[in-house]
Order: C-alpha cells, then sequence, then structure tokens
C-alpha cells in the first residue's frame, strides 16, 4: 500500500480515538474518577509507556539550556493543558467540548505573532476574530440541560483555557521537537509534566473508591492512556513524516464531527441552536485563518 495512504489511514484513526474520546472520558468523569485524579493516571501512564519506548530509539543528549525550555512546554502542553481539558469536559458536555478545542489553530497563530513576530494578515485577523466570538457565544449561552453537563459556562471556558494552552505549547516547542528524536521529547515532556500533575491530583487520587469503579469504566481509562494518550500521537508523528504539517492539522476538524455523532448515537448529549450556531461560527473563523492569502504581484 502506498505511504501516503497508509498515513492518511493513521491520522484518520487518530482523529476517529480523538473524537470519540470526549464521551468515552467523560462517562468516567466525574462519578467514578475525579478528573485531575484521571490526568495523573493519564499522564503517568504515558510517561512509562513513552520512557519504554526511549529505550529502543538511538540515544541523544538534551543541551542543558533545553532542559528549561522542555519544563515550560511540559507547563502548558501537558499540566495545564490536560488538567484544564478533563476538568472543564466534567463540567460542559462532550460536543461543546470538541467544537472550543477547534479554536487551537486560531490560539497557535495568535502566539506565533506574539513570540516569533509572526505577522498576521487582515483576513487572519478577522478570522481570530469571528472564531473568538463563536467561542465567546459558546461559553456564555451554550449552557445544556442534559444532566451530564454541571456547569456548562466554567466547562467551556476551561476547555477554551485548554485549546489556548495547547496553542501555546506548539509554539513554545517548535524548535525543540525539530531538534530531538520525537520520544526522546516527549518522554522528558510527560516526565515534568508528571511532577506538575501530582499536587493537583494526590487529594482527588485518594478519594477514588478503586473496588467500586465498573468494569466498564476500567475498559474506558485504559482506552484513554493507552489509545488518547499514546497510540495518537504515535499515528500523528507517522502522518507528520509523510504528509504536510497543513494537511495533518485539517484532521482537527474532523474531531467535532466524530464527537457529535458518538455522543448523539450513545444518548451522552444533544443539541441546540446555540451549539449549532457556534459551531458554524467558529469554524468559518478557522477558515479565514487557515486559508492560504494569496499575494498578488505587483506590475
Amino acid at each position: 500500500m502506498d505511504k501516503r495512504i497508509v498515513a492518511l489511514i493513521a491520522v484518520s484513526i487518530a482523529a476517529l480515538i480523538y473524537g470519540v474520546n470526549y464521551t468515552i472520558a467523560k462517562e468516567v468523569m466525574p462519578l467514578h474518577i475525579k478528573p485531575f485524579a484521571f490526568i495523573f493516571l493519564r499522564v503517568a501512564g504515558a510517561t512509562l509507556f513513552f520512557w519504554v519506548a526511549g529505550l529502543f530509539i538511538k540515544q541523544q543528549k538534551i543541551a542543558k539550556e533545553d532542559y528549561k525550555k522542555i519544563v515550560v512546554a511540559a507547563f502548558f502542553g501537558t499540566a495545564l493543558n490536560m488538567l484544564a481539558f478533563f476538568k472543564g469536559l466534567s463540567l460542559t458536555t462532550p460536543i461543546s467540548a470538541s467544537v472550543i478545542m477547534v479554536t487551537s489553530p486560531i490560539m497557535v497563530l495568535i502566539f506565533s505573532s506574539i513570540f516569533i513576530k509572526k505577522p498576521i494578515e487582515k483576513q487572519k485577523i478577522l478570522g481570530i476574530f469571528i472564531g473568538l466570538v463563536g467561542a465567546i457565544l459558546l461559553i456564555t449561552y451554550g449552557s445544556s440541560t442534559n444532566g451530564t453537563a454541571t456547569n456548562s459556562n466554567l466547562g467551556n471556558f476551561l476547555v477554551f483555557v485548554n485549546a489556548a494552552s495547547y496553542g501555546l505549547y506548539l509554539v513554545l516547542a517548535k524548535n525543540l521537537i525539530a531538534k530531538y528524536h520525537p520520544i526522546l521529547f516527549v518522554k522528558w515532556l510527560y516526565l515534568f509534566g508528571l511532577i506538575f500533575v501530582i499536587p493537583f491530583s494526590y487529594n482527588e487520587l485518594t478519594e477514588v473508591v478503586w473496588q467500586e469503579i465498573p468494569t466498564k469504566m476500567y475498559w474506558n481509562i485504559g482506552f484513554v492512556v493507552l489509545f488518547t494518550t499514546c497510540i495518537t500521537y504515535l499515528f500523528n508523528l507517522y502522518g507528520l513524516s509523510k504528509l504536510k504539517p497543513t494537511t495533518v492539522s485539517v484532521f482537527i476538524y474532523l474531531q467535532p464531527v466524530i464527537a457529535t455523532t458518538y455522543a448523539l448515537f450513545v444518548g451522552s448529549d444533544s443539541l441546540n441552536l446555540i451549539k449549532i450556531s457556534a459551531t458554524i461560527v467558529i469554524f468559518f473563523g478557522v477558515y479565514l485563518v487557515t486559508k492560504e492569502v494569496k499575494i498578488r504581484n505587483k506590475p
């Protein structure tokens, strides 16, 4: 089979996993395990996975000055990112969370402009404004009557914090990812992230009554740790090795579609006019941000 086709299949599977993850993780939280305790399991599992994987790659020394950069990247890309996302998801609904996550490309563009002085065209500025208006609309008025959403407004805001944190991480980690083997980088990223996560998750971990958790929920936890955290990274990594980054990034837009379809299918969420309207506004804003601007040559 053609390597490009294999790569497209890999990133499609990754998008599928991310899409169903919203509902699968939501089923566990906060009834069986609180979000911060769940994040400890996720980060600890990924740390173990990638440190074992690191034994099978060529060893590479990390420069001392880069450890500080990895620590900062770990804070935004692992700790704040995941803590805000799971806490937010525990308070809101899968569909709302998946839609807000699409604002990540907008946040990447904003942080790129701030930290690496990348100029922003007028079209993209308009896209940022429209996308953020959609996000604010969903955060403010996207409350759901669904019983699983205990505080939609706060939950949606925390998911937006997650999207912003992840966008900042991508900008901060860009040079590090290019400099070091991906598995070498990510094993240190998760290790430092685990150190950040422990103080927040310790109390919630002690509250978990493991023997009362249904078997199905253990399968859900295993899915999130192994597939959502580890397998998706490897699949996207393979996709990036064979495809353009822009091609891979497009697959983030499949997540709300998959998340919505799966959530409606299993009955864990519902649609309303605000969700539909905000989704359209956000997608239009992201379209303007990601659309390439053609530069006309002067005569």
